[in-house]
């Protein structure tokens, strides 16, 4: 490894561990959009209720929906359109009234009582469909006058084997292994240029995981969002984009955002703060790979 590049990791690993032992603010989204309204269906225009509000709403923050609109798979053919492959949906449940007939005990006689039963069916935000229409969401804020920054722009010309980089037009940011396409949000709904090029890593950052480049995802299946090995990864791509950043001198201005995503992440795989150091280290392979 490059000594001067080593000794920029070492800073910027040593800056957010000393961020996380101190504490430090909540993470903030960079970019405009992801806030969808109180959750309802598309065809019925009905709210959902109960804890589906909360399932959803959380979903969708999770995900970064920009849309408060659901349908199940069926209702995404019916409207001629469908559910892109690969995506998951969540459950929805409702209670449900049957008719039993019993014996009265005593008396011998049948009577009819009713039984309540949960059901439960799944759906999936608009966002997660392909041709169906739907009330788009207002993005407040002005536009960011985006201005590409050279050194950064180097970084993303220089990985030679990069994935494809999609901007969808909606309030997401990801990587996708089995297309291996980076999605993100428009650039100009970013708070800034950095914002916007920490995301790209942090997404650039996971697609080093194919198993055409450092094959670190071969032995991880689809992890549940939440569980250790999905907060494992997240720890890598963010401590990587921190790493590119600093390499192209724009850490500064996004340091204590990366500190504080990763630290949502430390805590739900039980305060492990050795797993930062561990991650560090694929992250460094991986912001190697990315600069050859």
């Amino acid at each position: 490894m490059n000594p001067a590049r080593k000794d920029v990791y070492e800073v910027i690993a040593t800056r957010i561990l000393e961020l996380l032992d101190k504490g430090i603010v909540p993470w903030k989204q960079p970019w405009r959009g992801g806030r969808a309204g109180k959750p309802k269906n598309l065809v019925s225009g009905k709210d959902y209720r109960g804890v589906n509000t909360f399932l959803l709403h959380c979903a969708s923050i999770s995900a970064g929906y920009d849309s408060a609109y659901w349908l199940t798979f069926n209702q995404a053919k019916e409207r001629d359109g469908n559910v892109r492959k690969g995506e998951h949906g969540m459950p929805v449940v409702f209670w449900n009234w049957v008719e039993k007939e019993k014996a009265d005990s005593q008396t011998g006689e049948a009577k009819t009582e009713e039984i309540p039963f949960l059901r439960y069916y799944t759906v999936f935000n608009v966002e997660q469909c392909d041709g169906i229409d739907y009330p788009k969401p207002d993005t407040q804020g002005a536009p960011l006058d985006f201005k590409p920054i050279a050194e950064c722009e180097a970084v993303v010309d220089g990985f030679t084997d990069k994935p494809e980089i999609e901007h969808d037009g909606h309030g997401r940011a990801f990587y996708r292994p089995s297309t291996d396409t980076v999605h993100l949000p428009d650039k100009e709904r970013f708070d800034s240029e950095q914002a916007y090029y920490t995301t790209l890593f942090h997404e650039l950052t996971h697609s080093t995981g194919h198993e055409s480049r450092l094959g670190r995802h071969k032995d991880q299946k689809q992890a549940a969002f939440g569980s250790t090995d999905y907060g494992k990864e997240e720890l890598v791509a963010e401590m990587g984009a921190a790493f590119l950043c600093g390499h192209c001198g724009i850490d500064g201005a996004t340091i204590e955002n990366s500190a504080a995503y990763m630290d949502g992440w430390r805590r739900a795989i039980r305060q492990d703060k050795k797993l930062v150091v561990h991650a560090a280290a694929h992250a460094q392979k991986a912001a190697d790979y990315i600069l050859n």
